[in-house]
């Protein structure tokens, strides 16, 4: 087993760590340029955010996939290989001229998307003590927001100077680059045992965790936060691209460095749990986040900026204790819970556009916002829920 501040552990999340951030730059590297869909293909708000939306929905179908088939066909081949067909689909995305060939090749890069973040945490369990384990969990959930912001940042650069194509194919060019070095790094499995599939296990564990309330109630502040807080940064694009703000895509771009202050939160959400139970943290979490909904009503550009870093704050907060509470609490199969958490995750956020949608025609940001903080009240019961059953049962315990 890989020690922990070990040549061999340095290598490896090194590798998983830079495989991450490739993954979520390319699934979010379109963000910044949805403006430029909308103006060059002539296509509505709603039109325009597909480009992101069908990637997010191919990718967490896959999760359903990808970690039953490498239990029994190894770890690395099947990231290599997916990473390969990201690689491939963004290439080729560089080539297309219609908005229709665009959508075909992001769905199907998504399910090549799929493969290392449903992968990832299990090959660090085959090969890591636990106490390396825990120490590299934490780097990687960081290089997913790292990636995603790079992502953007690409996109909105490369894309105002050269052109939307060109994005695509300097992430295509990183890309490449990125995977090299992932398969020199990271070493071959050394402790992985083959297990053979067994779809009626695995529909039956997915069964048990959806009819486990506790299990369930995170499912749903995954889906209903995500739903929100990524579709806010999409729609919000639109508003700065317009009067009396006109930013670029290049600073358009900028804007996702907000995610940083959720990379924070991330890092330090374990010591929240030191003095309050897991819920609280989360219920405090969806309070920030309906803040910095709110902050973004100011019409004032630094105002916006701070409402997204409180959002970002309190969504990588709950995020975090979310998905850390599934993993506690599932009473069997914990692989398939977290699995089945980052489907919903996934999903949330692929019909989020279509959610905001009524209320952005209804009255635009304004009515985004409003939209937001409906959904926000719901995920914010649901950790009420929790934290009361969690104080139930605690005292039942302790009078026991």
């Amino acid at each position: 087993m890989i020690e922990a501040n070990t040549r061999d552990f340095r290598a490896a999340t090194l590798a998983l760590c830079l495989g991450s951030a490739m993954i979520f730059a390319n699934l979010h590297v379109v963000q910044s340029l949805l403006p430029t869909f909308a103006q060059q293909f002539h296509l509505t708000e709603l039109e325009a955010s597909w480009s992101l939306t069908i990637t997010i929905l191919t990718l967490g179908l896959s999760l359903l996939v990808y970690g039953p088939l490498s239990d029994a066909l190894g770890r690395k081949p099947i990231m290599v290989v997916t990473m390969t067909g990201v690689v491939l689909t963004t290439l080729a995305l560089s080539q297309v001229e219609s908005y229709g060939a665009l959508l075909w090749l992001r769905g199907l890069q998504g399910l090549f998307l799929g493969g290392l973040p449903a992968i990832a945490i299990a090959y660090m369990g085959d090969e890591f003590t636990r106490k390396a384990v825990v120490v590299a969990v934490g780097v990687y959930i960081s290089a997913n927001s790292l990636g995603g912001v790079t992502g953007r940042m690409v996109g909105g650069f490369v894309g105002e100077h050269f052109g939307w194509a060109a994005a695509f194919g300097a992430m295509g060019v990183l890309s490449a680059v990125l995977l090299v070095v992932f398969v020199w790094l990271l070493p071959k499995s050394q402790n992985f045992h083959a297990k053979p599939l067994h779809p009626r296990h695995i529909v039956q564990d997915m069964h048990g965790h959806l009819r486990n309330p506790v299990l369930l109630a995170a499912y749903l502040i995954a889906g209903g936060n995500f739903m929100i807080f990524l579709n806010q940064y999409s729609y919000i694009t639109f508003v700065l691209a317009a009067a009396p703000y006109h930013l670029s895509p290049h600073a358009l771009g900028l804007l996702f460095l907000t995610y940083l202050s959720g990379t924070l939160a991330a890092a330090f959400s374990g010591r929240i749990t030191q003095y309050f139970s897991a819920p609280v943290g989360m219920a405090v979490g969806i309070l920030l986040l309906m803040g910095g909904s709110l902050l973004t009503l100011i019409p004032n550009l630094y105002a916006i900026v701070w409402g997204f870093m409180v959002s970002s704050l309190g969504f990588f907060l709950t995020h975090s204790l979310a998905s850390s509470w599934v993993s506690h609490h599932a009473l069997r199969a914990r692989a398939s819970a977290s699995s089945l958490y980052l489907v919903f995750y996934y999903m949330g956020a692929s019909v989020g556009g279509f959610v905001l949608a009524p209320f952005w025609a209804w009255a635009g940001w304004l009515g985004v916002v409003v939209g937001s903080l409906l959904v926000y009240s719901l995920t914010l019961g649901c950790s009420v829920w929790l934290s009361v059953k969690f104080t139930a049962t605690r005292d039942v315990g302790n009078k026991a």
